[in-house]
């Protein structure tokens, strides 16, 4: 079988596409699962990138979906020929987090789904979605999830709040999607006009261009009659904060998901404070999560936006592409 794996960490040249030995049989407990499907998010590029250290050898990607082949024994929540999708914390089954690093995620700390095939706990998936795409099932692992706690598990998301979310990648829009099902009003901001359409055409009920209106959480107030937003998707860190604080509700929720802007900076404390908000940092979520989600995505008939789709060979331009922060929702890589 082929795979892809980092011949030395530090950079997208140093993706090899290599030969490797069949996984085999699944064992007791195990599943062989030939994967179909990942996509990219900004955590696999951080670990390409060698911005986040990975051993030599590793096999990139945190999102996989595929068809199971076969199932070991004691298996019995899966059956061959159907499609599962993996978990992001396979070692988060229920239950409070019990990781707070990428130490046990894959494509990071253990080898990830940038490969033809896997012999896994089964444990470590959930089925898909009825109906959806192995490309449309990758996904969930990551950004549909961290969007899906974001605004229901951790947020209580309910019909009729106001959900502001920044930028158009893969949280953003699974974000925005999800609340417009749900009932709430959406607030996105991008620096793209043309993105912002986009999102509008998704439901998106106002939109802010935040290069042309840097103090948008005054904006934001102001379209919400001076309430503010009750929930916030948080992906930019320190360098966007600031204004997130601004514009949420006294008491609302702000789940910070993403640190684009930086490891590090400031915080508004005494506006926070004053606002008496919740400021939650998160990543991801648990298998229960997941197979939660996926029981809300096919009642609601939510389907993710895919950008583009490029060949495993092809990763490294995968994530040149990314890169370029010219994607609208999520690019997959298909075997």
């Amino acid at each position: 079988m082929q795979q892809l794996a980092l011949a030395a960490p530090g950079g997208l040249d140093r993706l090899a596409l290599q030969d490797a030995p069949d996984p085999g049989a699944p064992g007791p407990g195990q599943v062989r699962v030939r994967v179909r499907a990942s996509s990219l998010n900004y955590h696999d590029y951080v670990v390409v990138t060698g911005a986040s250290p990975a051993a030599d050898g590793r096999i990139p990607l945190a999102d996989g979906a595929g068809v199971v082949e076969a199932v070991g024994e004691g298996v019995e929540e899966f059956a061959v020929g159907e499609t599962v999708v993996s978990c992001f914390f396979p070692h988060w089954q229920d239950g409070p987090p019990v990781d707070g690093d990428f130490r046990r995620v894959p494509g990071d700390g253990l080898d990830g789904y940038a490969r033809e095939v896997v012999v896994r706990p089964a444990t470590w998936f959930t089925r898909a979605p009825a109906g959806w795409s192995a490309a449309e099932a990758a996904t969930i692992t990551t950004a549909g999830l961290t969007a899906w706690r974001a605004l229901v598990v951790d947020g209580g998301l309910r019909a009729g709040d106001v959900v502001l979310t920044l930028g158009t990648g893969g949280v953003s829009v699974y974000a925005a999607q999800l609340a417009k099902r749900l009932g709430a009003t959406v607030i996105a901001t991008s620096s793209s006009d043309a993105k912002l359409e986009r999102i509008r055409a998704l439901g998106a009920d106002h939109t802010i261009n935040y290069r042309e209106d840097p103090s948008w959480g005054r904006t934001v107030l102001e379209l919400t009659g001076g309430r503010g937003a009750d929930h916030v998707v948080e992906v930019g860190g320190p360098g966007t904060l600031p204004q997130s604080v601004r514009a949420v509700r006294i008491g609302g929720h702000i789940a910070l998901i993403g640190v684009l802007t930086g490891a590090a900076g400031e915080v508004p404390t005494a506006l926070l404070m004053a606002k008496q908000a919740r400021l939650q940092g998160l990543i991801v979520g648990s298998r229960r999560h997941q197979a939660d989600f996926v029981r809300a995505l096919e009642t609601t008939g939510l389907r993710p936006v895919l950008d583009r789709s490029f060949g495993l060979a092809e990763t490294a331009e995968a994530f040149r592409h990314q890169e370029s922060g010219a994607h609208f929702g999520k690019i997959v890589v298909e075997l």
